[in-house]
């Protein structure tokens, strides 16, 4: 049995540690400011508030049973989402480079689509893509993509990307791999993998109805297109196996999570 964590809220071991996170926290959120990665910050505030504890602990000859059990846990947690994303990123970067993503990006561009037609397509795509690819990435995506389509109009790229980005949030909301919160919450096995699903229809209109009051501020028209001016991109070998190797990927990890209890990296590094 392992000893009760301490309420150290009061202590100022507890008063130390709060201090860090909100100046950490501070670092984090101004990254920009000062050029300054936000896993430096971040790393330093675990590892810092850590080093809090067990200095408390050790000035008062309180045994560390309790806090190495604590560490041991979250170092767990954290390296199953890393693992887990480890392997969804290697997929993202591995279809970016074979070209399918250019391909996409063409047969939007290329089919002569309206300033309104291609704010609803991207974001209709940004809602079904974030499930599987997490939201972060897709806006990135299909945020370039929209500039690519016209990077001079911005009363169509302004509402385009808000569009995309809500879009990508509303679907990465009704999948375990839509975000690292619904990835965390899943791998905590704090919900089934259908229980998300239950999100997809007020996901669904909360995107529908944002999206609806942006199309407002659409332009009319259609961006300019010169077919012998652009060249078509081609999707390198492997492309589309890629894909399917994905989605099996994918599915592996949610049936070994829900049928065999494995953890969802288990599926994903598999595949």
């Amino acid at each position: 049995m392992h000893e009760t964590m301490l309420d150290l809220t009061t202590t100022w071991a507890g008063i130390a540690v709060l201090a860090i996170f909100v100046i950490g926290y501070y670092f984090i959120a101004t990254e920009e400011k000062y050029e300054l990665n936000k896993a430096k910050p971040a790393l330093f505030v675990g590892t810092a508030s850590f080093m809090v504890i067990g200095i408390y602990y050790a000035l008062n000859g309180i045994a560390p049973d309790a806090m190495h059990h604590e560490m041991q846990t979250l170092i767990e947690e954290i390296a199953e989402i890393f693992f887990f994303l480890f392997v969804a990123m290697t997929y993202i970067e591995t279809l970016i480079e074979r070209g399918v993503f250019d391909v996409l990006k063409y047969k939007l561009v290329s089919k002569g689509y309206s300033y309104k037609k291609l704010f609803w397509l991207t974001g209709l795509l940004a809602f079904f893509i974030s499930p599987v690819a997490d939201n972060l990435t897709t806006a990135l995506i299909l945020s370039t993509v929209l500039f690519t389509i016209d990077r001079d109009n911005h009363k169509f790229l302004v509402p385009g990307a808000i569009n995309i980005v809500v879009a990508a949030n509303a679907g990465g909301a009704w999948s375990p791999f839509g975000d690292i919160t619904t990835l965390m919450a899943w791998t905590a096995q704090k919900g089934e993998f259908v229980d998300f699903l239950f999100l997809f229809v007020p996901s669904l209109g909360g995107w529908l109805l944002t999206a609806w009051l942006l199309s407002m501020a659409v332009p009319a028209g259609q961006p300019e297109f010169d077919a012998e001016k652009e060249q078509k991109p081609v999707m390198k070998d492997g492309g589309v196996v890629i894909v399917w190797l994905g989605a099996f990927t994918i599915f592996t990890a949610v049936m070994g999570h829900q049928f065999f209890h494995f953890p969802a990296m288990w599926g994903m590094m598999f595949g």
